[in-house]
């Protein structure tokens, strides 16, 4: 592959330096490698070849055979087209083109036997095509069969590249020795055991499939062998850190840690709480520096967690902090744990960028000396200025609010690298753990503490929402608070949204004998903090908002998540803001409020919201919908997901497949240095050297 990857696609027959460019810029593509690498995105059937007179209905892409009976310019400027009758003896459809008129006028001629393939539209009861394909027709040619469809960019239409160009420049490219030749990047052992395609065979397969099954093997085996090198890469670095980097010994179970469990739990710890402490005491207690990952719905009590691994630190003489990616949500870690920690004698400061000088100096002071046992804060806990005299544990909230180089920042505040708890109440999909978090340890708290009961969710549209006021006026009634939430802060030219501000005016109409108090993204954050607190202290019985309340917010007395315009939202996004009510005993309500007429896929999100609770079947979806690349966090996460071909939403079962084969690879040769394992160690520094590698760091 290195030799392929070092020839400029330019000198590829058909490009020249113009193209090169284009194709630089426009697809990334500047080797014969990365065309190679440049795979179709869906395929076509070109082997039925369709009459005029049977098309019916919505057809999708169709072959016609048959001659043009007349060409006519139409327009003039940029709205000029060229229009042309197509007939093939049992009917006439109409041909467009928009662009390269006068080219395309003097290329294709009346009377000439032509094979057009494209896709019909009907509009008052007449078919036409738009920029079709079209070749001379050669009947000794044979059917055309499978044909892969290529993605484009606007761009590249508009400079006269079409699917069909790229096609014509891999098949330049298939029929040269240095693909034919092409050695195999797997081990024969392993091509035997999952009856893998051999690799050049599955390159000319995936862009010209012979047929379908042809097609399914190529596939298979280039999907395997993706996630396999990015599996390996993730493990054999795991390894590396694991072999490499020594972690505090926390051999004790001490006094501050058996106060809090015996004497100031105000609830029992649940099964699942139980099970992920005595994983994280296995990782404390190995010499190893824990890297793990906590993942836990909202309200499954993942603090309580992380507060009780931070009483380990310190009975063991060390020092703990806790990162957040939001004053707010900071300010909520401080009170829940100074309220924990003041019952047991451990000190605690909050450090945000709102800290006044003289506070600042005083924990500068008091972390250097040992004297203060937990510090919280922002990303203000990772500049220079903060020394901690003995840092063991970082704890790390939401983390894919912050880049990986930020993270970096924490492993220096102490000559052995402390151990690192990273904690999300973003369900992850099993596939993309496995992947973006691919060297962390896993532990799910997959279980809600006792007396909590699931948000019961529904689906409302515009017309019923004097209902949803009386029903949200029956809750404020009975002492309850509520959110009302809306997607945008101000009115937009282009959406008939309702603004925050015209959202909030209502509100107080509506509700006139309640407090209504609103946050939003472009508040100061004294000002933020003041309306948050007027709701949160109950002085406030309604809270509009934006999605900044997505994270940060405790008020276990708001029974009611009012999402306005819900269609305009994530199903991510969503389940978040549901997470803000049912923190306490009471019965508590989610309503999604959207226009009657929605998109299928819409309406469906919509509905999964109704149907379930679980924040992992919420992910598994959310991914399935919109892919893993659009989901927060990936590209953050320092492993770079950019696959060509294999789809982490719809490919769990081969990523299994390869991770197990990349361990056993691991098992067998942990440093690569036999025959098989020498070739796969070149290809995994062909694949990833070029990539910043952030998998040292959680």
């Amino acid at each position: 592959m290195n030799s392929l990857a070092k020839l400029d696609i330019k000198y590829l027959r058909g490009v020249g330096p113009k193209r090169s460019e284009l194709l630089a810029k426009e697809l990334d593509i500047h080797t014969y490698y990365d065309l190679l690498y440049y795979f179709p995105f869906r395929y076509v059937d070109r082997s039925t070849v369709h009459r005029i007179s049977d098309l019916q209905g919505d057809m999708p892409y169709i072959q016609l055979r048959g001659r043009f009976l007349a060409f006519t310019p139409q327009g003039e400027g940029a709205r000029r087209r060229l229009n042309a009758l197509f007939t093939d003896g049992t009917g006439t459809i109409e041909v467009v083109w928009f662009n390269r008129v006068k080219a395309i006028q003097e290329s294709y001629r009346t009377g000439v036997e032509y094979v057009i393939f494209g896709k019909p539209q009907l509009f008052k009861n007449h078919y036409s095509i738009a920029h079709p394909e079209v070749d001379l027709y050669n009947p000794s040619a044979g059917p055309a069969g499978l044909q892969g469809v290529y993605n484009l960019t606007d761009k590249l239409r508009n400079r006269s590249f079409t699917s069909r160009s790229i096609s014509k420049l891999v098949e330049t490219l298939l029929e040269m020795p240095v693909v034919s030749n092409i050695k195999d990047t797997l081990p024969g052992w392993l091509l035997s055991k999952r009856k893998l395609m051999p690799l050049a065979e599955s390159l000319v397969n995936i862009h010209r499939p012979t047929d379908v099954a042809s097609l399914q093997r190529a596939q298979f085996r280039l999907k395997y062998e993706e996630l396999f090198f990015l599996q390996l890469n993730i493990l054999r670095y795991v390894k590396s850190r694991n072999d490499k980097l020594p972690g505090m010994v926390f051999s004790r179970v001490g006094s501050y840690f058996m106060d809090f469990y015996n004497n100031h739990l105000q609830f029992s710890l649940t099964g699942a709480q139980k099970r992920v402490i005595k994983e994280i005491r296995a990782d404390l207690g190995s010499g190893r520096q824990m890297n793990r990952l906590l993942q836990g719905d909202v309200g499954s009590g993942k603090t309580i967690v992380a507060f009780m691994t931070m009483l380990l630190a310190i009975d063991n003489g060390f020092q703990a902090c806790i990162m957040a990616p939001t004053e707010i949500l900071a300010t909520q870690h401080y009170r829940t744990i100074s309220e924990m920690a003041g019952a047991i004698g451990v000190s605690v400061a909050l450090l945000t960028g709102s800290t006044r000088k003289k506070e600042r100096d005083s924990i500068h002071e008091r972390l250097t000396n040992g004297e203060l046992q937990i510090l919280v804060g922002t990303h203000a806990l990772i500049e220079d200025t903060v020394q901690f005299r003995n840092l063991a544990l970082a704890v790390i909230d939401e983390q894919h609010r912050f880049g990986v180089a930020q993270r970096a920042k924490l492993w220096r505040k102490n000559t052995v690298a402390p151990h690192v708890l990273v904690m999300t109440a973003t369900p992850i999909p099993r596939t993309l753990a496995m992947t973006v978090y691919g060297d962390l340890d896993v532990s799910v708290i997959d279980e809600l503490p006792p007396g909590r009961k699931p948000v019961n969710t529904y689906l409302r549209y515009e017309e019923d929402h004097e209902k949803v006021y009386r029903f949200v006026g029956g809750e404020l009634k009975k002492g309850r608070q509520a959110y009302i939430v809306y997607p945008l802060i101000e009115e937009s030219e282009k959406s008939d949204l309702k603004a925050l501000e015209e959202g909030y005016e209502l509100i107080k109409e509506t509700f006139p004998h309640y407090n209504v108090c609103y946050v939003h993204g472009r508040m100061k954050p004294a000002e933020k903090d003041y309306q948050m607190g007027l709701f949160v202290s109950g002085k406030a019985q309604i809270l509009v908002a934006t999605t900044v309340i997505e994270v940060g917010v405790n008020v276990p007395n708001a029974s009611v998540m009012l999402i306005e315009n819900a269609e305009r939202f994530g199903l991510s996004q969503l389940h978040q803001l549901r997470g803000r009510v049912g923190r306490g005993a009471d019965q508590s309500y989610c309503i999604l409020m959207s226009k009657y007429q929605l998109s299928r896929d819409t309406r469906h999100r919509l509905e999964v919201m109704t149907q379930t609770s679980d924040g992992f079947v919420v992910a598994e979806e959310d991914m399935r919908l919109r892919g893993p690349g659009d989901l927060e966090g990936t590209q953050q996460s320092g492993i770079p997901i950019n696959l060509r071909i294999a789809s982490l939403a719809t490919d769990g079962q081969i990523l299994q497949l390869a991770r197990d084969d990349a361990e056993d690879v691991l098992t067998a040769d942990p440093e690569l240095s036999s025959a098989d394992g020498a070739a796969l160690d070149r290809e995994l520094r062909f694949l990833f050297d070029k990539n910043v590698n952030w998998s040292r760091i959680s």
